[in-house]
């Protein structure tokens, strides 16, 4: 199977952008030939009893009788052999497998998708109908699932089955199909959606990042008070007497728009920001620090090694902002780079795997070494 091919048929990733991408809902039919799951069912498990890694089992034992648990779980034996799924976020930060399934949708710049969830169904198992805000292609993996997506509704009442389960009423169906090992279901924000599996089966959701107005300024705000910027008063050296003091003029109120908005024509600030929003990851990574930190001189013993690696960590977010400035961000954190090292940072961002070879060609400039080592001491990259 090569993950990297996703058969389009009769489409494009630009035909798609044009027509579908946040328009309507498409289901491609055998999109990955061969494909076959990433992780074992047990795997997921397993990744479903840590601490750090987010999980739940949503179930519906008594038809609408709806329990939600959350992990870390120890046991799976009393849910039985029906009626319900197990979801766990982020699998691509802990499964490197699972991480590559990113790779067909590389047309959509990368600090667009925030993971893959990944969901073992057994017979009758779903989470019932409901929206995300988000855009999701659903890949399915092995066993069959029936999936409904309708259009949005502004009719549709929101159910309340359980306090940690938002559903959706009853919709018409545009696309109602039995999904199977290699298929791929595209659905848009505000679709609801429904599927229920038909054997045990599983899923891969690759979930896009999507923050709201709300979210970005307060962020924003947060940064601004993190670097002590934005301390300045207004001020109105300009003013002239007012007819009615008990109103906010025109003027006054675009006045204070544009001096709030002077902080987002700060480019490099907003860049910065930006930058490190984006690529912050919303899970937890399997950091691989060293034990002791990597220096110079540590890593040209390390480069007398014939056949070493140097890996990305599952799931790491990257970026290169502006290559005029020159900034890379790994994970939200900045790393300044200029001409000597934008080759290096552009692999890395790119989390290209470098071999020995590669590494000792950049190894001859001191800045690159420092760039390099600074990212291994980060845990961001490692030595295989």
């Amino acid at each position: 199977m090569n993950i990297a091919t996703l058969n389009w048929g009769d489409l494009t990733p630009e035909l798609f952008l044009a027509q579908y991408w946040q328009k309507k809902p498409l289901l491609i039919k055998q999109a990955f030939k061969g494909f076959e799951d990433t992780i074992t069912a047990d795997e997921l498990a397993g990744l479903a009893m840590e601490t750090e890694i987010e999980s739940r089992i949503v179930s519906d034992n008594n038809h609408g009788d709806w329990q939600v648990d959350h992990g870390p779980f120890e046991d799976f034996s009393q849910y039985g052999e029906s009626n319900w799924t197990l979801l766990v976020q982020a699998v691509n930060n802990w499964s490197g497998p699972t991480n590559n399934l990113l790779t067909p949708f590389s047309f959509i710049p990368r600090w667009r998708i925030d993971d893959v969830m990944v969901s073992f169904s057994t017979p009758n198992g779903g989470v019932g109908a409901h929206l995300d805000q988000y855009d999701v292609f659903i890949i399915q993996g092995s066993g069959k699932r029936r999936w409904q997506v309708g259009a949005p509704n502004n009719n549709l009442s929101t159910l309340l089955p359980h306090p940690d389960l938002k559903q959706v009423s009853a919709f018409e169906p545009l696309i109602d199909e039995i999904t199977e090992a290699g298929d791929l279901l595209y659905i848009p924000p505000n679709h609801p959606h429904n599927g229920v599996s038909i054997e045990n089966s599983v899923n891969f959701s690759v979930g896009f990042q999507a923050p709201s107005s709300q979210e970005l300024w307060s962020s924003f705000a947060d940064k601004l008070i993190d670097n002590n910027l934005g301390e300045q008063r207004f001020s109105d050296a300009t003013r002239q007497v007012t007819t009615a003091s008990t109103l906010i003029s025109k003027d006054d109120q675009q006045q204070l728009k544009a001096f709030m908005l002077e902080q987002l024509d700060n480019t490099e600030m907003f860049e910065q920001f930006i930058g490190q929003y984006l690529t912050q990851s919303h899970h937890a990574l399997e950091l691989l620090m060293p034990v002791t930190d990597i220096d110079e001189e540590k890593l040209a013993d390390i480069l007398s090694e014939p056949e070493i690696l140097f890996m990305p960590v599952s799931g790491l977010k990257a970026a290169i902002i502006d290559e005029s400035k020159t900034t890379l961000f790994l994970n939200g954190d900045i790393f300044h780079i200029d001409e000597q090292t934008l080759s290096l940072a552009k692999l890395l961002a790119g989390q290209t795997p470098l071999t020995t070879n590669q590494v000792k060609s950049f190894n001859t400039c001191l800045k690159n070494t420092q760039l390099l080592t600074s990212v291994l001491n980060k845990g961001y990259w490692y030595i295989e």
